[in-house]
């Protein structure tokens, strides 16, 4: 059987999209995002705002996998240091869901992100997470300068 251009298509939309504000993207909720009664479990909101930062960092050009490599030189990884979760409602197997990622700041080795999670227009879940660069020692790393422009804003 042949690909007809299928496999294209079908990664285009893999990672969401870079927008005005930082990055989207959408997900399904499957029964394994669940508990017993079909509502998302609350760990696993975790998870999609992971997807939506990791995908974030990889459509501006910056690869987990290159960085633990020392593609860029020295070894770096990121981290979450800090996250804040606010629950204003469930998400419920088979949701389309939306998760927006937006830069708020960067200062030293430290990214601040807003992050949404919606059903349609309701907002579910909001998060403000602090993530840090640290090498292979442990020690924070500076945010290389080259990214501030991919990561802040093009907007307001």
């Amino acid at each position: 059987m042949g690909d007809h251009g299928e496999s294209a298509a079908l990664l285009a939309g893999l990672s969401g999209a870079l927008t005005e504000f930082g990055h989207r993207l959408m997900a399904r909720v499957y029964y394994a995002d669940t508990d017993f009664s079909g509502v998302v479990y609350h760990a696993r909101y975790l998870e999609f705002f992971e997807r939506g930062r990791s995908d974030y960092l990889r459509l501006t050009g910056v690869h987990h996998t290159e960085l633990a490599d020392g593609k860029h030189g020295e070894k770096i990884v990121w981290v979450v240091r800090r996250m804040e979760i606010n629950f204003r409602g469930p998400a419920r197997i088979d949701d389309i869901l939306t998760v927006d990622t937006r830069t708020e700041d960067i200062s030293g080795a430290r990214i601040f992100m807003a992050q949404q999670l919606k059903r349609g227009d309701e907002v579910l879940v909001e998060a403000k997470v602090e993530a840090a660069i640290i090498g292979e020692n442990g020690r924070p790393r500076r945010f290389p300068k080259e990214w501030v422009g991919a990561f802040m804003p093009r907007v307001g």
